[in-house]
């Protein structure tokens, strides 16, 4: 039997974003192998990870420990993760590798290089892009310059990355799919009692819900939203994040000092977006580096009003540039909020909603998915 295996730095890639490659993998007759640092718990706790290897035993899915560091320059833990790997390439006989994230795309990419293996990455948003740090350039962009030769499928998920991977790069072929794909269908089929929810969060009737959704982290850049709450200065105005990082602590201290500390409520990792994007009058993606966010997909699959900072990806997704503003100013995430929340129109959402439908729905990202992996089939 032919073997695959899916290969991320941390489990919550794999488990939120390519269980349905796994299925397509295994439609074609592959064995499928998930190799990642099982350990790691920024992102997800130690009961998702669990669920998410019962889910992998359910399913037939080996599961490889990698000691992989997120940190490229822990030469140390990314050699000892490099032999790990390695050995599970060789020893598993494996003909497919689908890998994610930068650090386990170099490692990845080198171990199929020496094992001469098939090679499809993903790449989530090149950490090089329009308006990027010097540093990112000097450091990222010359390794996956090098790398994209030792590449058999590039696949980049936003219109700029792809743009810039043809004419840069040289991986063998390089092509645009538009994410990991929205279950369209089930938002829409997905009963919301948004009062109950409303409820739920302690919301008055007058209340104005703001939600962002994603990591608690500097790329995620909550902390502009918590400073526009400040300027704005009603306290009807109430932020609810969801998601769980290493920043929460900071994010605590700057609603405090800000003083609206009894208006932001942490919500941690929740399994209920979708109805919480529906309870929401605004959803808010002030993120400073995005690839193609689900979050923002999801919200604009529930046609929640949503608003989002100006970058690569976001841009790809709204069709209104009164949606965006810059994730650095105050003045223009404030702006940017009450012009949407005062605006009667649901034309934009209905805009966005269709052109969602049109390039993300899952069932046609998975078709594209099964003609890269049918094309590369060893």
């Amino acid at each position: 039997m032919k073997q695959a295996l899916m290969v991320a730095t941390v489990p919550s890639m794999i488990g939120q974003f390519n269980v349905n490659n796994i299925e397509i993998l295994q439609g074609l007759g592959y064995k499928v192998g998930v190799a990642c640092d099982f350990t790691d718990r920024s992102v997800w706790d130690e009961g998702q990870v669990d669920k998410f290897i019962r889910l992998l035993d359910e399913k037939k899915v080996n599961y490889y420990q990698i000691d992989f560091s997120r940190n490229p320059l822990k030469v140390n833990a990314n050699i000892r993760a490099y032999r790990q790997l390695k050995k599970v390439v060789k020893e598993k006989g494996i003909n497919l590798i689908h890998c994610h994230t930068p650090v386990a795309g170099v490692i990845s990419r080198i171990i199929a290089r020496k094992t001469k293996t098939k090679i499809i990455y993903t790449a989530h948003g090149f950490h090089f892009y329009d308006g990027a740090p010097l540093k990112n350039w000097i450091f990222f962009y010359p390794i996956e310059k090098f790398l994209s030769r030792w590449t058999d499928v590039l696949i980049t998920i936003n219109r700029e990355d792809y743009i810039r991977a043809v004419k840069k790069l040289h991986a063998k072929d390089t092509v645009y799919v538009p994410g990991v794909g929205v279950d369209i269908d089930r938002i829409d089929n997905h009963f919301s009692d948004v009062e109950k929810k409303r409820n739920e969060l302690g919301l008055k009737r007058e209340d104005v819900m703001i939600l962002s959704v994603g990591e608690l982290s500097a790329r995620k850049n909550q902390e502009i939203v918590i400073k526009t709450l400040g300027a704005i200065g009603d306290a009807k105005f109430k932020y609810y994040i969801a998601g769980k990082g290493d920043i929460k602590e900071r994010l605590m201290q700057l609603a405090q000092s800000t003083g609206v500390d009894n208006n932001v409520f942490f919500l941690g990792f929740r399994t209920d977006v979708i109805d919480l994007c529906k309870a929401a009058d605004l959803f808010v993606l002030p993120s400073l580096q995005e690839g193609l966010p689900v979050a923002l997909m999801e919200a604009i699959g529930c046609k929640t009003k949503a608003v989002c900072s100006e970058i690569r990806g976001n841009k790809d997704l709204v069709c209104s540039r009164q949606q965006m503003f810059n994730p650095k100013s105050v003045a223009s995430l404030k702006k940017c909020v009450f012009e949407n929340i005062n605006r009667e129109s649901d034309l934009i959402e209905e805009k966005n909603y269709e052109k969602l439908r049109e390039n993300c729905d899952l069932e046609k990202i998975s078709l594209r998915m099964r003609s890269i992996y049918e094309s590369n089939n060893s």
